[in-house]
């Protein structure tokens, strides 16, 4: 039984603190829409997409209205599109262009899904797709796409990683009249989970059910706020104190969830317990560990606070779903989050810190902004090192990184809402073009040999 001070306290939560349900992401399986022609392909693709998910956005308003809940984001991903284009051939934007289709005709944010899975070679379609993809990102507005370069098990394709710099690079290129918003929008994985509700790197995996309701949650404002009111108290007690909190902030998550799988017909599938930022004051990672102890986000002990926060979350969330998955931890968007939009306005907050923090935190280096003169070969770079955090740690590691077209660093790109302001951060400009051009692989750790 639910106590009434429980239910004062979660909506004090809503009201006060920024709580939220972050989306509910429908995954839809497109296998059975594959054909030889790619203008059938497409019609099955939308006929199955607005089927399925007819009911998605009502359904989450319904549950709004009658928990008072918060759901921001209403989603939708799909399976790698580059699979459905190894059958059907043709110009994979005419996929881009059919699931902008969908999501604007069942009025989705976003979709995901655009992507391909590459960490051990090029299969039919997948070369033809990631070429693709700055193209499909220009023309359309809710669509996201991904790709994974590298996972524990294979270890990274490098010929992929030169090629996702480049991509990277005239995404950023084919939309700087919109603040470079194409790479907002794409992911480059290593260890990409098939189950995750959070755009941009959302996919359906094949090992999932033809059609699934996720759960993204939310909170950071919820955790900084109980930090806020502690007296005293080691860092076991913070720790203590996190994951009670992460058990009610998920318990809520596992609610909503619960109740779009019954309304929609479809199974529950995962609570995805990442602490998700926002710009908004107050909904911020950065603070929470500001809360912790440090002068701000950045500073020295910051991936050790970071870590401890991570765990903390897990450790909690676990308790309170049937089915925890996806990233779950804490996210460090740069762009999405206050206090890190601070620390690196402030110059606190370092690229190579943020590398350090995502070998201990839930993805990786998210929504950076770097000067527009950054080299591919440099990008490609970041990412190789990045993948290899989540190749040796057997993690799921990810790279969003945005070339600001035309802008130095010190600068901004103001991108609104969710995806917030980018401060443009300092690289090193030091080439690994030669690295960077020999391709090929780097093997599968000896961790990977676990059979």
């Amino acid at each position: 039984m639910i106590s009434t001070n429980e239910i004062l306290e979660t909506i004090k939560m809503i009201q006060e603190e920024s709580l939220d349900i972050r989306t509910i992401t429908m995954g839809i399986s497109l296998l059975d829409c594959a054909d030889s022609d790619i203008d059938r392909s497409c019609e099955k693709i939308y006929q199955k997409i607005t089927t399925r998910a007819r009911d998605l956005v009502k359904v989450g308003e319904e549950i709004e209205g009658k928990y008072g809940i918060p759901i921001i984001n209403k989603r939708i991903s799909v399976t790698p599109i580059a699979m459905l284009l190894g059958a059907s051939g043709g110009d994979p934007v005419k996929y881009a262009r059919t699931l902008q289709r969908c999501a604007e005709t069942v009025g989705v944010n976003f979709i995901g899904g655009y992507s391909a899975l590459v960490q051990k070679g090029f299969g039919p379609g997948d070369l033809k797709l990631i070429e693709s993809i700055p193209e499909a990102l220009r023309v359309t507005d809710r669509l996201c796409s991904s790709v994974n370069i590298g996972s524990t098990k294979a270890g990274i394709n490098m010929d992929a990683v030169r090629l996702m710099g480049q991509i990277i690079r005239q995404s950023a290129e084919n939309t700087a009249d919109r603040d470079c918003v194409g790479p907002s929008k794409l992911v480059v994985f290593c260890n990409a989970p098939e189950d995750n509700p959070f755009m941009a790197g959302a996919f359906h995996g094949v090992g999932e059910p033809d059609c699934v309701i996720h759960v993204g949650v939310s909170g950071p404002g919820v955790v900084r706020a109980a930090l806020s009111k502690m007296e005293g108290g080691d860092l076991t007690d913070v720790a203590d104190l996190i994951k009670k909190t992460a058990f009610k902030i998920t318990r809520m998550g596992q609610l909503v969830g619960a109740e779009a799988s019954r309304a929609l017909g479809v199974p529950f599938g995962i609570v995805d317990l990442s602490l998700a930022p926002t710009p908004a004051v107050g909904d911020s990672v950065a603070h929470i560990l500001e809360e912790i102890g440090l002068e701000q986000c950045g500073a020295h002990g910051t991936t050790a606070a970071l870590a401890m926060l991570n765990d903390a979350v897990k450790k909690g969330g676990v308790m309170a779903s049937s089915a925890v998955g996806g990233l779950s931890g804490a996210f460090i968007p740069v762009s999405e989050d206050a206090g890190m939009i601070d620390a690196a306005r402030s110059g606190c907050l370092l690229l190579e810190k943020l590398e350090a923090m995502t070998a201990v935190c839930s993805v990786g280096l998210d929504m950076i902004a770097v000067p527009g003169d950054t080299s591919a070969d440099i990008l490609s770079a970041i990412i190789a090192d990045e993948a290899a955090i989540g190749m040796v740690n057997s993690k799921t590691t990810a790279v969003r990184i945005i070339p600001a077209i035309g802008k130095k660093e010190g600068e901004e790109l103001e991108f609104g809402g969710l995806f917030g302001s980018a401060p443009i951060m300092k690289v090193n400009y030091a080439s690994p073009a030669k690295m960077i051009a020999r391709g090929g692989r780097i093997p599968a750790p000896l961790q990977s040999l676990k059979n």
